[in-house]
């Protein structure tokens, strides 16, 4: 085999918003430090995502060394603090998890409720939050903050290249929101990965990442369309859904960073 590294790491403060780049990345008890630590919520308390609001791909954070400011178009900027723990507890809904988060307050509320035109509120995770992996198919048991299921997303850019050469025009990483990209090695590679070594961090490949309509949502401009899923439906196709990229958990916290090399350990 080639040599794999790390080509790219992201982060992902706000669930469904823009993500970071980073140049090198701690994972802490639930993935990448701040990854999914935010989260909107409709009045029911129930997540909202790209799926139903594709305008939030064009939220924007910045994670200051005290603050998380959040843009948008049309809206003056929002600051919040990405350290401490302060804010009502809630309790919210991700899929089928009920989990306790803290209420970002009534500016938040309001910025998130005018922008996207629906009733909204920020939430955060706080040190009362407990979410787990799906014992099915992680039975050791792991952690995870507001990422749909599984702290990790690996994709190879091998498998982008594959999948651009079958698309009518090709598509950036950041449709499919990974949160790490490795180079180095052949397209969808990462299908057989169980476990990799990368920097000081073992991460457990835990199952392939069935796509959702998200991905047809261009995250420069918000507007959905039919693909990549059409064309994932003629050649990645599992049951109802297509699979593109591998959900992982990480074994222990530690430092990863771009460059770092990637070892095949199964």
């Amino acid at each position: 085999m080639t040599s794999l590294s790390v080509r790219e790491l992201n982060v992902y403060p706000v669930k469904s918003c823009r993500g970071i780049p980073l140049g090198s990345a701690r994972l802490d008890r639930w993935g990448i430090e701040h990854d999914r630590s935010w989260m909107v919520v409709d009045g029911g308390d129930q997540f909202i995502s790209q799926r139903t609001q594709p305008r939030l791909a064009l939220v924007e954070p910045a994670l200051g060394a005290d603050r998380l400011t959040l843009r948008a178009p049309g809206m003056e900027p929002l600051e919040l603090p990405p350290t401490g723990r302060a804010g009502t507890e809630r309790e919210v809904v991700v899929w089928d998890d009920r989990c306790r988060a803290l209420d970002q307050g009534e500016l938040a509320a309001d910025w998130f409720s005018r922008y996207l035109g629906v009733t909204a509120r920020l939430v955060r995770i706080g040190s009362a939050f407990e979410r787990a992996v799906d014992p099915t198919y992680f039975p050791e048991g792991a952690e995870v903050g507001f990422a749909d299921a599984y702290p990790l997303l690996v994709l190879s850019d091998a498998s982008l290249a594959e999948l651009n050469a079958r698309l009518p025009e090709p598509l950036p990483m950041n449709r499919f929101r990974p949160n790490l990209v490795v180079t180095g090695c052949g397209p969808f590679a990462e299908d057989g990965w169980k476990r990799v070594r990368v920097g000081e961090v073992t991460l457990r490949i835990v199952k392939p990442c069935k796509r959702c309509v998200t991905t047809t949502v261009d995250q420069g401009t918000a507007e959905q369309g039919k693909e990549p899923l059409a064309t994932l439906a003629t050649f990645r196709r599992d049951g109802d859904g297509v699979l593109f990229g591998q959900n992982a958990v990480h074994q222990g916290p530690g430092r990863i960073r771009v460059g770092d090399a990637v070892q095949v350990l199964g």
